[in-house]
């Protein structure tokens, strides 16, 4: 099971009722973080989930709502007895960044390992699942993420018989395990059928529409993307200032053929996002207008 909560919904600066824009993933026993504006820390809190098991925090870019609640929560997984080592992913620079911003953080029971995206895309394998990130179309360098849970096709004894693997073998190869038996060298894939159906998850936030979110986007269960405006009249200023519109998301959730569509980044002055949901629907009828703290269990199809 994939759980996915969107933390915090809002862009520029945090309000009474609207944290700054993160999303939190849970696979496995391992957490994923992305982006960090200032308040994260207390919306992981209201939510009930610890700092502690974050394994890796990907960053779209350093504009300060995306990252200013870092030093915080370094500093909540720190006191939680924290000791494995953290991964951080983003755009060029990410370590100098990171560093900069912990000059208020400096003492911590664990390390911080860096890797800087290089390319328009790139892929990074994790223990049981993956995360691609994708650049996007902002007034700096700004990427979208995407995590993906692959699934295993069913065992089948047909296939593992014609293969001459012995019973006493099917149940560690169903586990991923390689076994060497008289130089032959049997397989996972020796005794299963074809891939079945995983999960797929799209971040993206601070764009323009492009063809890169679409093309990563696709076919994904959930698609959490910006909607900076819902007012119709709003479009010349997110062009100006490399944003989105709630329709123009709307556009890409619906060519991008996903399940679900969450809105989220709204501008301060937005003050009642709701209001636009009828519109939006008549573009991708499965919109949300999220609100902070929206989760959602993502389960494999029988």
């Amino acid at each position: 099971m994939l759980e996915i909560c969107l933390l915090g919904t809002g862009g520029m600066m945090p309000l009474p009722y609207r944290w700054l824009t993160s999303m939190m993933a849970r696979y496995n026993g391992s957490s994923i973080l992305i982006d960090c504006g200032e308040g994260t820390q207390i919306a992981l809190k209201e939510k009930g989930w610890s700092p502690n098991p974050i394994d890796v925090m990907c960053f779209t870019h350093f504009h300060a709502d995306h990252i200013s609640g870092l030093p915080g929560m370094l500093l909540a997984m720190g006191n939680s007895d924290r000791t494995d080592p953290l991964t951080i992913i983003g755009p060029k620079g990410v370590a100098q960044v990171v560093e900069s911003l912990r000059i208020i953080a400096r003492e911590l029971p664990f390390e911080i390992n860096y890797i800087e995206i290089t390319g328009k895309n790139q892929t990074f394998e994790m223990d049981g699942y993956r995360i691609k990130a994708f650049r996007l179309n902002h007034n700096v360098v700004c990427y979208g993420y995407t995590i993906e849970v692959d699934r295993a096709g069913k065992f089948d004894p047909e296939k593992a018989k014609t293969n001459n693997i012995e019973m006493k073998y099917w149940s560690r190869l169903q586990k991923g395990e390689s076994i060497e038996v008289d130089g032959r060298l049997l397989t996972q894939d020796m005794i299963l059928g074809p891939a079945r159906k995983g999960l797929k998850v799209t971040y993206c936030t601070d764009t323009r529409p492009c063809e890169n979110i679409v093309s990563n986007a696709m076919d994904s269960d959930l698609f959490i993307c910006e909607g900076m405006y819902g007012e119709p009249d709003k479009i010349e200023k997110a062009k100006e200032h490399k944003h989105m519109t709630f329709y123009e998301a709307a556009a890409i959730a619906r060519d991008a053929n996903v399940k679900e569509l969450w809105l989220t980044h709204y501008s301060p002055s937005l003050m009642k996002p709701a209001l636009y949901a009828d519109e939006v629907k008549k573009i991708f009828e499965a919109t949300v207008v999220a609100k902070d703290g929206r989760s959602i269990d993502l389960g494999f199809e029988d």
